[in-house]
């Protein structure tokens, strides 16, 4: 199954890319239950690095609940959420985004998905919500879990990968560096002229990004031809994306998706993401089994802590992988 989405309009060249142009684009819809979904995903992550999830197994009581304790939150006075605030990187942030000058129109909670690892400033974020609050997020995080670890399970059936869960225990080990994150696009008193950014343009450093939303407009994708195109909401379902991780260890055969949420409307956005990352230490490289041949890996080998560390130094838009690829080897008679 697919769906067309029409391409993204903006009424000036400070936000939108030159190179884009409009044309209507096919994004996967992939039922989980489906015997071919493997394929299918495979497919979609090659394509787009991007797609849409129904049938994944998680209760709607469930994310109908999470979605009210996080709006429960965000209406707090802002003396309560302050409390939590200049995350550590965790807590609750207000649009900073991140250290080095990116902005944008949001309020956010970013919880680490162990939480028994918790910061003060994570504490911080319980301590002024209900225990339901709390409850709501430690199941969502193990539905989030099992999610990601079936799909990538999927993917290794699929392009044979060995060892047998060379992906999948990477996000399932209680080592693993996965966190989520919730934001808040407020909405405005009046609509703005221009569509303004609510969340500028980036890739996920992790493997895999699993997004759900209520049914506010907002998230774009950027397709293989630069076109931005707008992806229609759907509360019920979830989105996947590729991230740079993954598109590493599949040697470039994945493409971690550019995306974006612009905000233009009166209504609020509220959106939650959960990025399943691996361990640490865990070395990253492309896998051997789908690469054969040592000099045909486009990327250097790194520990998942020396890219986060790096992309941490990064602006938000900015191509973190550059650092990380294969030059080829210097040759005089290319001089």
């Amino acid at each position: 199954m697919v769906i067309i989405l029409q391409p993204a309009t903006f009424d000036s060249n400070l936000y939108v890319n030159p190179k884009c142009k409009p044309s209507p684009v096919l994004i996967p819809v992939i039922d989980l239950t489906d015997s071919d979904a493997k394929t299918q995903i495979v497919k979609a992550c090659e394509e787009f690095g991007f797609f849409k999830v129904i049938n994944h197994g998680v209760r709607p009581d469930l994310l109908t609940q999470l979605e009210q304790e996080a709006i429960n939150f965000f209406a707090l006075p802002h003396s309560l959420k302050d409390k939590a605030s200049l995350p550590d990187p965790f807590g609750y942030g207000t649009k900073r985004i991140g250290p080095n000058g990116d902005v944008g129109w949001l309020e956010y909670i970013l919880l680490n998905a162990n939480l028994c690892l918790e910061s003060h400033k994570t504490t911080a974020v319980f301590r002024h919500t209900p225990a339901i609050f709390r409850e709501a997020v430690e199941e969502y995080i193990k539905e989030m879990k099992r999610m990601s670890s079936k799909v990538l399970e999927m993917v290794e059936e699929e392009l044979k990968i060995e060892p047998k869960e060379k992906l999948s225990h990477l996000v399932k080990v209680k080592e693993s560096d996965s966190c989520l994150r919730m934001n808040h696009y407020p909405e405005k008193e009046e609509t703005p002229v221009k569509e303004e950014i609510g969340f500028g343009e980036h890739t996920d450093p992790q493997l895999i990004s699993l997004l759900r939303s209520n049914d506010s407009e907002g998230l774009q994708i950027c397709v293989k031809d630069g076109t931005w195109v707008d992806v229609t909401p759907d509360h019920s379902s979830f989105f996947l994306l590729v991230g740079d991780t993954l598109q590493v260890m599949t040697n470039g055969r994945f493409k971690s998706v550019k995306h974006r949420v612009v905000t233009s409307t009166k209504r609020s956005r509220i959106s939650m993401i959960y990025f399943a990352g691996p361990p640490l230490s865990e070395k990253i490289a492309p896998l051997s089994c789908l690469v054969p041949k040592q000099d045909d890996c486009l990327y250097n080998e790194f520990t998942w802590s020396q890219y986060k560390l790096s992309a941490y130094k990064t602006k938000l838009g900015d191509y973190r992988l550059g650092l990380f690829e294969k030059r080829p080897p210097f040759s005089l008679s290319s001089v």
